[in-house]
């Protein structure tokens, strides 16, 4: 502390610089503040209290308290719809992670280039309807030249997604290309903020370029892999889009995942109570999900540190 300057003194003194950091920190956090409610917290509440009615748009809304949540507990398109969203994730994120891991190492080992990453993130700018109109022509079972070249190859022509057991994995196919540009550069931020002296440490160890990714690169992209599969989870459950385009919950209702379900129960059979019932419960289901994924790989840990 300066001589002679009083402890009131001195904190009078950077009142006035406190109060302008205070208001620029709101200036900055304001608009995603004003956003989050408007568009996530209200909604979500509405949500909570439209799945305690029965309401279907054209009428007033009865006020039914849990027998929503009562009837989806017996409701087996629920349940399917859970199942087939499962079955989604488990077809789609573990070689969305593997094939984005191995285009960050790629990258890091063998080329940089501002070019190389665009080329990487292009599929993931264009939008989930383009992606989605551009690979049903493509897998046309008639006219598309994927099944052209299978022909050529003396290979039957496949339906993709018009069969039962290819429509889904088709879907999970599409859009592991569609996403893995954007994995593959997080995971390569990930690996450029790996300290370069603990791979030459290993280096000089003698330790392979297997041994190093094993025990340098895998643990310390730990936060990474956090954040990569919370939100790829999260992502894979919501999938809707893609569905609507390709296959709308066909053949034989194959592809109805739970979003679908629940779409074709709000604008379908305009069942807002009961579709809002069922948000809420996967909503809850995300919840629990990314707080156990969070609390198993040690998320507020830093390796690094």
């Amino acid at each position: 502390m300066t001589p002679g300057v009083r402890p009131e003194g001195l904190w009078a003194a950077l009142r006035p610089s406190r109060r302008a950091e205070t208001f620029t920190a709101w200036a900055l956090v304001l608009p995603a503040l004003i956003g989050f409610l408007l568009f996530h917290a209200w909604p979500t509440w509405r949500a909570v209290q439209i799945s305690l009615t029965d309401w279907n748009l054209l009428s007033e809304p009865r006020f039914v308290g849990l027998d929503n949540y009562v009837r989806l507990l017996r409701d087996e398109g629920f349940w399917q719809g859970m199942k087939l969203s499962g079955l989604y994730v488990l077809l789609n994120i573990p070689l969305q992670i593997a094939f984005g891991l191995f285009l960050a190492v790629a990258m890091d080992r063998l080329s940089r280039s501002l070019f190389v990453k665009s080329v990487v993130l292009l599929p993931y700018l264009l939008s989930n309807v383009l992606v989605a109109m551009v690979w049903l022509w493509m897998l046309d079972p008639l006219l598309g030249w994927v099944n052209e070249v299978l022909t050529q190859l003396d290979i039957e022509r496949q339906p993709f997604f018009g069969g039962v057991d290819q429509a889904l994995l088709t879907v999970a196919a599409v859009n592991i290309w569609r996403h893995m540009g954007l994995v593959a550069l997080l995971f390569l931020a990930g690996l450029q903020n790996i300290p370069r002296s603990l791979y030459e440490a290993a280096a000089l160890e003698g330790a392979s370029e297997w041994q190093m990714f094993r025990r340098i690169s895998l643990p310390l992209l730990r936060p990474v892999m956090v954040f990569v599969l919370v939100t790829s989870v999260t992502g894979s459950f919501q999938i809707f889009d893609t569905i609507v385009v390709t296959t709308n919950g066909g053949p034989l209702d194959s592809t109805r995942v739970i979003v679908h379900y629940i779409v074709q129960n709000a604008f379908s059979y305009y069942r807002m109570g009961y579709a809002s019932a069922m948000s809420m419960v996967l909503c809850l289901v995300m919840l629990a999900y990314t707080v156990l994924q969070m609390r198993i790989l040690r998320a507020s840990e830093n390796d690094l540190a």
